[in-house]
């Protein structure tokens, strides 16, 4: 064993304690860590487009609906004590904080020192990219749910409107998914149909994928589209510059686009116009891009995955998907823990010479006023169904 000598101890500069500090490393934690928030923010679009609440002291949160009641003529006299009808009907919905959301890496110390870049930074980078993928997934989602369901309200002559589906194209070809010009006119119906149902112009938007997004920007000044004096790049970012209707357009990987997050490409035999599209695979798309959607990630689902505690369907829910339009009552999103990162020091930093990085978040989503929310969908003349009732070890036919 190497013996070390404390005889003539130097005198260590330590430039990562805080004001001459006992933790070492306290400054360093702040670095990284601002790395994976960047990472979070850059990738997780949903979560400034949705409700988000903060939850402390408890396991789940409750929304309350308030249904529409009526007005009448008062006569002369009469004493007025409320409707006879009861109205306006309350209901609610609850969110559940699913499991804690990790993804973390183990960086030791002598790599880290011979390394030409700062390996720490892009690590955490990487960190926050997971977290904010997997975030966007169940929120997008979970608007799909809603879109098919039923409202919460259902009293007697007081029954609220539930989600919307619309059909891209009039053919059953998943193809359609990509037309401009079908697109467009999907919005403008999206929108009749937002209007009708009472709900706010305020916060609207639309996501899509990137093929389907371009397709749509090369007709800026055309079918409608407006903010014509958008110039340079800013068309091509896909974070809510391009309107249709009065619909803010986004464009992301995450959506639920034929069983597939993000995108589909042409199978190598077989395909099938109605949940195939003729988009040809560039080539070196590696294991991430256009992964399938996971089945069994529900709550009580037989053989789910752990830790869920909300109902996000399952891959067969999503065969015909390819689009959501919402407004931000659409979903809510429940957050115990925001994103955060943590790192070893100290002792344990010592004995295995080096750092975990962990970025970790808890949170869950699910559907809120479903006439907030339109699911697009192609390749069929059947709207998608429900996702169906509770999934036990008996129906795995997902969750309504």
């Amino acid at each position: 064993m190497a013996q070390q000598s404390t005889a003539h101890q130097a005198s260590v500069t330590v430039p990562g304690a805080k004001n001459g500090g006992s933790d070492r490393r306290e400054l360093y934690l702040k670095l990284f860590s601002g790395e994976m928030f960047k990472g979070f923010q850059h990738n997780a679009i949903a979560r400034d487009l949705v409700m988000k609440r903060t939850l402390k002291n408890g396991k789940s949160l409750q929304f309350i609906y308030t249904g529409r009641t009526k007005a009448e003529y008062h006569v002369p006299g009469n004493s007025i004590l409320g409707n006879s009808d009861g109205a306006p009907p309350v209901s609610e919905k609850t969110i559940t904080v699913d499991d804690l959301l990790i993804s973390s890496a183990f960086l030791y110390e002598l790599d880290e020192t011979l390394a030409h870049y700062d390996l720490r930074s892009e690590i955490s980078r990487k960190i926050g990219y997971a977290l904010a993928e997997k975030y966007d997934r169940l929120v997008f989602r979970a608007i799909t749910r809603g879109a098919r369901a039923a409202s919460p309200v259902s009293k007697t002559n007081f029954v609220e409107p539930g989600g919307t589906q619309i059909r891209v194209g009039t053919n059953a070809d998943a193809n359609d998914a990509y037309s401009a010009t079908a697109l467009v006119n999907a919005f403008y119906d999206a929108a009749a149909a937002l209007d009708e149902k009472g709900v706010s112009s305020e916060g609207r938007v639309g996501v899509l994928n990137p093929r389907q997004y371009y397709e749509l920007i090369q007709q800026v000044g055309e079918n409608g589209l407006v903010n014509r004096d958008s110039q340079g790049t800013s068309r091509q970012k896909g974070n809510g510059i391009v309107e249709i209707a009065g619909i803010k357009i986004y464009k992301s990987m995450n959506i639920p686009f034929l069983s597939n997050y993000g995108t589909k490409y042409t199978p190598s035999s077989g395909n099938d116009d109605t949940v195939d599209t003729n988009v040809a695979d560039p080539g070196n798309t590696g294991d991430f891009v256009g992964a399938g959607i996971e089945n069994g990630i529900n709550k009580d689902a037989s053989g789910g995955a752990t830790g869920i505690h909300n109902h996000y369907g399952n891959a067969a829910n999503f065969a015909n998907s390819c689009g959501l339009i919402f407004q931000r009552e659409a979903a809510g999103v429940v957050e115990a823990i925001g994103p955060q990162v943590q790192v070893t020091s100290g002792d344990v930093s010592v004995i295995y010479q080096g750092d975990v990085i962990l970025g970790r978040l808890a949170m869950g989503a699910d559907y809120l006023n479903p006439a907030a929310a339109v699911e697009l969908f192609a390749g069929t003349a059947t709207k998608p169904a429900q996702f169906g009732t509770v999934q036990t070890a008996t129906n795995n036919a997902g969750y309504q």
